[in-house]
């Protein structure tokens, strides 16, 4: 596959228009390689991941955040911002990221977090369409809500308020989503699943009679990375897509 039909292709999987002004969406990082033959897909490039890209002989690596996020002035092979793009700068491995565009594009992070968790008939919610709100397949109590996000997404989850009432009515956002809270309540949410939420975040929930359930950012976002594989796959122009064994959570469980 040429370069420029591996571009085209995200684009009409994760258009560049849904990215919010702030982002830093598409090819990261250039390649002089015409052909794309090897893509490495994670949620991060770290070093780890960028190693794992020269020794596959990967051509591309495939991220959900973008690793140069913020203006830097240096690219140098031991800052912690720069060193994984040092490295794939070095083997001519290209770099592109399809981050808050894919938040919000159908089958997207919020699609896949309301598949994998049962979240039925989701809807776009907000201005910038990147939320989903949805039923379960029946009302369940928060508590066991709560379990199922667990043993589903993993992790070590934390919960916000919450009563042995049935829920139904869930909303999701995967990553960061605190700052929509008030949102999640405005449309009926009965329960909020996101990935980190702040101390005072947590507090407004609780003055919502929101329940929430803090998932971890690296839990409720990694599930649309095995979809975004199968969607890239179907296309079948002998591209060969590898979910990276190296891409992990930055956080350890304390046992």
């Amino acid at each position: 596959m040429k370069l420029k039909d591996f571009l085209d292709l995200m684009e009409k999987i994760a258009p560049a228009s849904k990215a919010l002004p702030y982002d830093n969406v598409g090819l990261i990082v250039g390649t002089e390689r015409e052909d794309i033959s090897k893509v490495l897909v994670a949620l991060d490039l770290t070093i780890q991941v960028a190693n794992e890209a020269v020794s596959w002989g990967a051509d591309m690596v495939l991220t959900h955040h973008p690793n140069l996020f913020d203006g830097v002035k240096r690219i140098l092979p031991d800052h912690p911002e720069t060193a994984a793009v040092y490295r794939l700068i070095k083997h001519g491995i290209g770099h592109f990221a399809a981050h808050t565009n894919l938040d919000a594009a159908d089958g997207g992070v919020n699609d896949s977090l309301c598949d994998i968790l049962g979240i039925l008939h989701p809807v776009a919610i907000g201005e910038e369409g990147i939320a989903r709100i949805g039923t379960l397949a029946r009302p369940m109590r928060f508590s066991d809500f709560a379990a199922l996000v667990k043993r589903r997404l993993g992790g070590n989850p934390r919960t916000v308020g919450g009563t042995g009432s049935p829920i139904s009515r869930v909303a999701v956002l995967g990553g960061s989503g605190g700052g929509e809270i008030e949102l999640a309540k405005k449309h009926g949410a009965e329960a909020y699943v996101t990935g980190e939420i702040k101390h005072s975040q947590a507090i407004a929930a609780k003055v919502l009679r929101l329940p929430v359930i803090e998932a971890g950012h690296y839990e409720t976002e990694k599930v649309v990375l095995k979809p975004l594989i199968s969607r890239l796959q179907a296309y079948k122009n002998g591209v060969q897509y590898k979910l990276a064994d190296s891409d992990s959570s930055p956080f350890n469980p304390v046992n």
